[in-house]
């Protein structure tokens, strides 16, 4: 069993998303209630916030391109953060789901932004995950009671993705990077005693998975056997990615947002970021392609 250190003040409401930009070597997260885009750097094992982009209503995602420019999935529309600030807006992709909001995604190797739903009132069986290219925009799922976090196998074949809610199930699929064709989706994982939120694979495809409402994160084989598990004291923990130059450090997201007045108490820390040593690697981070065809410039 492995500890991890708490590296961020326990500020965030929901904290969600981390991604490892190595190209720029920071991490890239979001506070999804808060409307926030961080960006942060790994400095004397903390994590510190250098730049914060702030949205009017959630922000699910964020993925990084060759250029430095962001792709933030923000209230139902996508939006690019140039590398001087400055943002454009593609189309609305919620027409007809006007109670979801988006949550975690992830790029695939062409750089298409593949994107999950939630819903703001409870409604299950009903959310979507969406695979953009900033022009066609493809339904891969539309059955799902919570989309959330997604991954991809070492050698790119296999597509990881989390239906948290009512089914606490995590689905593997073929996928081929080059036309975008999924396969059936099969179930990979499914628990039994905490809701499966984000996920990450490691270098030798094995599944780091946040358990919330366990303060854990768990890491399983391909065949889905028990490996080891990190505990957090933050019992909602979110998501989780391999960071850092040798990309061998673990960051864990975690959230207050969602625990009573007498539960932030008990649990001080959570809405903090933590690190741990997996001793393990990770996978690279795919860019974004950079590509959004833009509606409105807000």
């Amino acid at each position: 069993m492995s500890t991890a250190e708490q590296v961020t003040d326990p500020v965030h409401e929901l904290a969600e998303g981390p991604v490892w930009d190595a190209p720029r070597e920071r991490i890239l997260w979001v506070d999804i209630l808060r409307g926030l885009v961080l960006e942060g750097q790994l400095r004397s094992g903390t994590v510190e916030v250098d730049e914060e982009h702030r949205f009017d209503f959630h922000v699910g995602a964020v993925a990084a391109a060759v250029d430095g420019s962001l792709v933030a999935a923000e209230h139902h529309r996508l939006t690019r953060i140039a590398p001087d600030g400055s943002r454009a807006s593609g189309p609305d992709l919620f027409l007809g789901h006007p109670d979801d909001r988006w949550n975690d995604g992830v790029c695939d190797a062409r750089g298409r932004f593949l994107v999950g739903t939630a819903s703001l009132t409870g409604a299950r069986h009903s959310q979507r995950l969406l695979r953009t290219d900033g022009d066609t925009t493809t339904v891969l799922d539309d059955d799902l009671g919570l989309a959330n976090g997604m991954a991809f196998s070492p050698d790119d074949s296999l597509f990881y993705s989390t239906d948290s809610l009512p089914g606490r199930q995590v689905w593997v699929r073929d996928y081929d990077q080059d036309s975008g064709a999924v396969g059936p989706r099969q179930p990979a994982l499914e628990l039994t005693d905490a809701v499966p939120d984000g996920l990450c694979l490691d270098a030798s495809g094995n599944l780091w998975l946040a358990a919330w409402g366990r303060g854990e994160v768990r890491c399983y084989s391909p065949a889905g056997d028990l490996l080891d598990v990190i505990e957090l004291p933050a019992p909602h923990t979110t998501s989780l990615a391999f960071v850092g130059p040798a990309l061998d450090q673990l960051l864990i997201t975690t959230a207050r947002g969602e625990l009573s007045a007498a539960e932030q108490q008990q649990f001080p820390l959570s809405g903090s970021l933590f690190l741990a040593q997996p001793g393990c690697t990770g996978l690279a981070t795919h860019p974004w392609s950079g590509h959004l065809t833009p509606q409105e410039t807000p």
